[in-house]
């Protein structure tokens, strides 16, 4: 998805929430934002960090922790419906689009962790002669 403000391409994300684990707070984001439903993990991919301009116009540096989400289902109507362009993309566009190289990387290393799942699964289903 885009950001609001400069239109680059990012994540759903947001600042901590009291009475909120920060999974919690990455799904409550992800529907807001982009009217993502699903079933977050509790353990993060990892995080980045990205440069943020305050509405005071001063720059600070922000710490992302990223989480994976399980998507269930997708919102008809959502807090930021129609602010940002929403687009479903490969791990390999997604990463060329974001301006973060560290966020790039983990899209990469998330890949890797589920084909190396996938494969895992499918190793298991073959029967054995």
């Amino acid at each position: 998805m885009t950001s609001r403000d400069t239109g680059r391409w990012v994540i759903p994300k947001g600042w901590p929430m009291n009475g909120k684990c920060a999974h919690e707070v990455a799904a409550q984001e992800a529907m807001e934002e982009a009217g993502v439903k699903g079933s977050v993990e509790m353990e993060t991919l990892g995080a980045y960090t990205y440069p943020k301009v305050l509405r005071d116009g001063v720059r600070v540096s922000c710490k992302v922790q990223v989480y994976p989400l399980e998507v269930t289902g997708m919102a008809k109507n959502f807090k930021e419906k129609g602010e940002r362009t929403i687009e479903w993309v490969s791990f390999d566009e997604a990463a060329g689009r974001v301006r973060e190289p560290e966020l790039r990387h983990l899209f990469l290393a998330f890949k890797r962790k589920l084909t190396d799942r996938l494969s895992a699964k499918a190793a298991k289903q073959i029967p054995a002669e």
